[in-house]
């Protein structure tokens, strides 16, 4: 399969490793700054690999090349523009998250792939996390009985530097904040986990310590879902001095699990009323990443090949990554108008949060 990454930024060299990984066939590299994607691929050993093409204009690298698969992993408020021309051309996409910056280019994102029967991943990785899979796995089986209510803790530290590395972090139009950047992957976990639909959300969020960013560094949400269950978010990134923990938590009437890790990687708290085969195994559960991003990039991209040539849906599919993206938005607008919001949220973006801290 003939593969290209647009964006080299922070979170590439997993979508290059998953592409070695995977067997892909890289055909192009494209970033608006040339030396990044030169120190890309001379982390991978690809540098001398006379076969990939180098371009700094995306449209041009499809045009120049017959490709299969794109991962698209710039800024955040590009996705939608390039996911867009590229399902057009009927080439199948890969998106960091979040899938878009508005509700409205999400559903263009869906539409659109639907019509040109283009396959979509949002690239939620932590979905193929062992920890998470196996907790699904119970979930699915009916293990935890009727479900009471469930966390998500993404409580991390991002210092000046990790936003001026990159200009567009923490601004309104290309990124923002803490609940969109660094917590929007728990936040599917805990919307997947607890069955996707909700009824409305009530948040609050602030700038606290980054005030040359535009957009929030903690938030803080509860989350009211249609099976009656209830939910908690907390995102941030001002935990002293560095990275702490990103923590799912699952309590039903017959069960209760904690995943736990800089990542959700790790089995903390595994109970159940009903022992089974393996439980001991999954009690003692921890899965090695080299960063934070956790190793389910590979995992995905297998997916979505074999959503291609199967001709299924991926497993997290653009529907999942605008469910992700509505949760979100959902607090922020919450954040502004002071009040719950009712659910599915309609024509919401960043954009619409603007000024929301201005002094």
């Amino acid at each position: 399969m003939k593969y290209a990454l647009i964006g080299c930024g922070r979170i590439s060299t997993n979508h290059i490793k998953a592409a070695i990984n995977n067997n892909l066939e890289i055909m192009a590299v494209c970033d608006i700054v040339p030396d990044h994607i030169k120190t890309l691929l001379e982390k991978h050993g690809l540098e001398s690999d006379t076969a990939i093409k180098y371009y700094t204009d995306y449209k041009q690298m499809i045009r120049e090349n017959e490709l299969d698969l794109i991962s698209i992993a710039t800024e955040s408020g590009s996705h939608a523009e390039i996911a867009l021309y590229c399902i057009e051309r009927g080439i199948h996409v890969i998106i960091e998250k979040p899938i878009a910056m508005s509700l409205q280019d999400a559903d263009k994102i869906i539409k659109l792939s639907e019509e040109k029967c283009v396959k979509v991943s949002a690239c939620h990785q932590n979905r193929f996390n062992i920890a998470v899979q196996e907790m699904r796995k119970a979930l699915e089986k009916g293990r935890f009985g009727k479900l009471s209510h469930g966390s998500i803790h993404v409580r991390w530290n991002r210092n000046r530097d990790y936003y001026t590395q990159a200009p567009w972090r923490g601004t309104w139009a290309q990124d923002g904040g803490a609940l969109m950047n660094q917590c929007i992957h728990g936040i599917d976990l805990l919307r997947w986990t607890f069955g996707d639909e909700i009824e409305e959300v009530y948040g609050q969020t602030r700038r606290q310590f980054h005030q040359y960013l535009e957009a929030e560094d903690v938030g803080m949400a509860v989350v009211k879902f249609k099976n009656g269950a209830i939910g908690t978010i907390e995102g941030t990134t001002n935990v002293y001095p560095q990275n702490l923990e990103e923590t799912l938590c699952v309590f039903g009437e017959k069960g209760t699990v904690k995943i736990g890790g800089k990542a959700t990687n790790n089995i903390e708290v595994w109970n159940f009323a009903e022992e089974m085969g393996g439980d001991n195994e999954i009690k003692r559960l921890m899965e090695v990443s080299s960063n934070v991003y956790g190793n389910g990039h590979t995992s995905l991209f297998a997916d979505v090949i074999e959503a291609i040539e199967k001709d299924r849906k991926p497993y997290v599919d653009a529907v999942a990554g605008k469910n992700a993206l509505e949760l979100v938005l959902g607090i922020y607008k919450s954040q502004k108008t002071g009040q719950a919001v009712k659910f599915p949220l309609e024509n919401f973006s960043s954009m619409d949060m603007a000024g929301e801290f201005s002094d």
